[in-house]
């Protein structure tokens, strides 16, 4: 057996040529340097997050308000409006809530759309929080490389 030629999360998780971070955020995957299908920063991707956050906020009190869910359950309720709505908007739009009024969308590195699983796994992973906080030289978190996608500008 061969002996691996990368080392450490990089060398399988980053995609093409870890070795090289390019000259600009996207460049190793083809992606442009500024404007529409650039990688989006770090600020707008929190921003569009946030705007999620508030969102989920929202449905889950308009159901405690109703009695759906309970004070005690609040949280919960928050997170799983929140990772259900990020997983159908990004399957069926390419975006979340907050990526829309950002201007961002979810695309496959691969050429491939997010679909369900990816969607899904990218929103489990950040409901973790660590994934999202370690990103490689393209900008992209933990949850992006291990789903092979990347947040871009629209």
């Amino acid at each position: 057996m061969a002996p691996s030629t990368g080392s450490g999360l990089g060398s399988w998780l980053s995609g093409p040529d870890a070795s090289d971070p390019g000259k600009y955020p996207g460049e190793r995957l083809g992606m442009p340097q500024s404007g529409p299908g650039s990688i989006a920063r770090f600020g707008r991707r929190v921003a569009a997050l946030s705007l999620d956050w508030l969102v989920s906020y929202g449905l889950a009190a308009l159901a405690m308000t109703f009695g759906l869910i309970s004070m005690s359950m609040l949280s919960t309720a928050v997170l799983g409006i929140w990772l259900v709505l990020g997983v159908v908007s990004v399957r069926l739009f390419g975006f979340s809530p907050g990526q829309l009024v950002l201007g961002l969308r979810v695309v496959g590195v691969d050429g491939r759309p997010a679909g369900v699983g990816r969607a899904l796994g990218r929103g489990l992973l950040i409901a973790l929080v660590i994934p999202a906080l370690f990103t490689d030289s393209d900008l992209r978190g933990l949850h992006d490389l291990a789903t092979k996608t990347a947040v871009v500008k629209r």
